[in-house]
């Protein structure tokens, strides 16, 4: 049995062909466009300016100014709520020493998700991680409780592994996978585990939001506090109006 701390880390995030781009300005009129925005909040702009045609002064009859610089062009989105053009950029992140609680609780987001998690119906537990809630971790009877509990229970796990031969020379891989699904219901919900999750921004801001709560579970506030922290460095102008309270708590301003 280990100790673990929940670990996030940002794997991907948008990336504009800047030839396609360059076309499709052309085809609007507005071939010299630019702006100070990068990634996806570049993305961002693209598309909802393409709703609007307002790449520039006449372009479209109605529009007689435009806003210039991505600061004052998002925050008006966010003004005004045209949150649909902030589905268009994606991030994608691992959870890393998770547990099964707390991905029970993400995968109840689905609107605007991926999601791809470790699966212990292959991969068989030999050395099971533990996480400790606050509550627990000041309690020197329950660390030990739970200390106990997760290591009879790993022990458990490579008793049944001995006891079916999963390590012989030979052994089936489809009978690996049968015991090894077998095995995992036995093994605690709060052992450490893995999730990718990818989600665009109007869902990000919509999870970062319900999931740094205080009325949130707290293994899942302290991911999602992470969570905010990387997205504000990555669009600080989409994330630009989320604050942190003294409590944790991200809320749009």
């Amino acid at each position: 049995m280990r100790r673990v701390i929940p670990k996030v880390y940002l794997i991907a995030k948008p990336v504009l062909i800047e030839g396609g781009l360059a076309d499709y300005l052309a085809h609007m009129g507005a071939p010299d466009w630019a702006t100070d925005a990068i990634g996806g909040e570049k993305l961002i702009e693209i598309m909802a300016r393409g709703c609007y045609r307002s790449f520039g002064v006449g372009l479209n009859p109605n529009v007689t100014k435009v806003r210039e610089g991505i600061a004052d062009y998002l925050a008006n989105i966010l003004k005004v709520k045209h949150e649909s053009v902030l589905e268009h950029a994606t991030y994608s992140f691992m959870f890393c020493d998770v547990s099964r609680v707390f991905t029970h609780e993400l995968v109840r987001h689905r609107v605007g998700c991926a999601i791809s998690q470790e699966s212990l119906r292959y991969v068989r537990l030999e050395d099971l991680g533990q996480w400790l809630p606050d509550c627990i971790q000041d309690d020197p009877m329950m660390v030990k409780l739970f200390k106990a509990t997760f290591e009879h229970l790993e022990a458990l796990q490579k008793r049944m592994a001995e006891h079916f031969g999963l390590d012989d020379p030979g052994k089936p891989f489809a009978r690996k996978k049968e015991v090894t699904s077998a095995m995992r219901r036995i093994a605690p919900i709060g052992l450490a585990t893995n999730i990718g999750w990818s989600a665009n921004i109007r869902t990000l801001r919509h999870v970062i939001a319900m999931r740094t709560s205080l009325a949130a579970e707290e293994e899942i506030r302290l991911v999602f506090d992470e969570v905010a922290k990387i997205m504000q460095r990555e669009a600080p102008y989409a994330f630009g109006d989320l604050k942190r309270s003294e409590d944790g708590e991200w809320i749009a301003s």
